[in-house]
């Protein structure tokens, strides 16, 4: 566990479970709104078992990382951020790197990947090998009120942090796992109006750029989601290329599909899903083509 800097130096918290053998690769998990790495011990044991390094962090704002919670400085200040991350562990030996996005963190971790599709990426853009989205916040589902009040607040008051509306029984349909997030002192319910107009922002971009999706991705998502939209992710499924993209819905499952009851079977998905990758058992060429 360390802190590496953002470029408006703010500390960013970043854990990592690494393996002592060589391992397929290194599996880069984006955590949710609201939450922070450490909620991940068991996806980072999974996917350790099944031959991956693991690495996450706290986005600015959560967890133990620095920043006014829920907020951000820019537009782009998150994509920005995962950028940084991603130079940090790249500095070790080159080899394939994998996204894997959960919620707010598989938007942040679409729209980086999406920005690929443009002509001229942002700075901030890197190449990875793969990506992996969970119940990602591709639509947010708000309602004709809440677009109005981000219509005003917005200019107004970017940075005005207030609830996010979320309840904690959303999260997940295990008792355990609702108690835990509610007792978790790391975990915040705050959002501003620039964080909101980002997820809008870049959900719609994500979902224009589908039918032009190339890198391999893996997207799981809850039928039952109450924190994000299901046709989000049942859109970006319809639109992207079949061959670049699998795609599973589960119907029963609660928004932290990891954390369900059944969570046993997304996560033996995601690990079969990974070692079938054609792509990364090749030698790790993004660097080359980084624009």
């Amino acid at each position: 566990m360390h802190a590496l800097h953002t470029h408006d130096d703010l500390p960013l918290h970043l854990r990592q479970w690494t393996l002592k053998t060589r391992t397929h690769g290194l599996v880069l998990i984006v955590h949710g709104l609201g939450e922070h790495i450490g909620r991940y011990e068991h996806v980072a044991a999974a996917l350790n078992d099944a031959g991956w390094d693991v690495a996450g962090y706290d986005h600015r704002g959560h967890g133990a990382s620095g920043g006014a919670r829920g907020a951000i400085a820019r537009a782009d200040s998150l994509l920005d951020d995962l950028g940084v991350v991603i130079d940090t562990l790249r500095r070790e030996p080159a080899r394939p790197l994998v996204l894997l996005g959960h919620s707010l963190g598989g938007l942040i971790a679409a729209r980086f990947v999406a920005e690929g599709l443009v002509q001229r990426p942002a700075a901030w853009w890197r190449p990875v090998d793969a990506l992996v989205l969970s119940s990602p916040a591709l639509d947010p589902g708000m309602n004709a009120v809440q677009r109005a009040l981000l219509a005003v607040l917005g200019p107004l008051a970017p940075q005005l942090a207030v609830g996010n509306g979320l309840k904690p029984q959303w999260v997940s349909r295990d008792p355990a796992v609702v108690r835990a997030y509610i007792d978790d002192p790391l975990v915040h319910d705050r959002v501003t109006p620039l964080l909101v107009r980002f997820v809008v922002d870049a959900g719609a971009f994500v979902r224009t750029q589908a039918p032009q999706w190339r890198v391999p991705t893996l997207l799981l998502w809850a039928g039952a989601d109450r924190c994000v939209a299901p046709a989000g992710s049942a859109a970006f499924a319809a639109a992207a290329p079949a061959t670049a993209l699998a795609h599973t819905c589960y119907p029963q499952m609660a928004h932290e599909i990891f954390n369900d009851p059944e969570r046993a079977a997304p996560l033996a998905e995601l690990t079969r899903w990974l070692g079938s990758l054609e792509t990364l058992r090749r030698p790790h060429t993004a660097l080359e083509s980084s624009r």
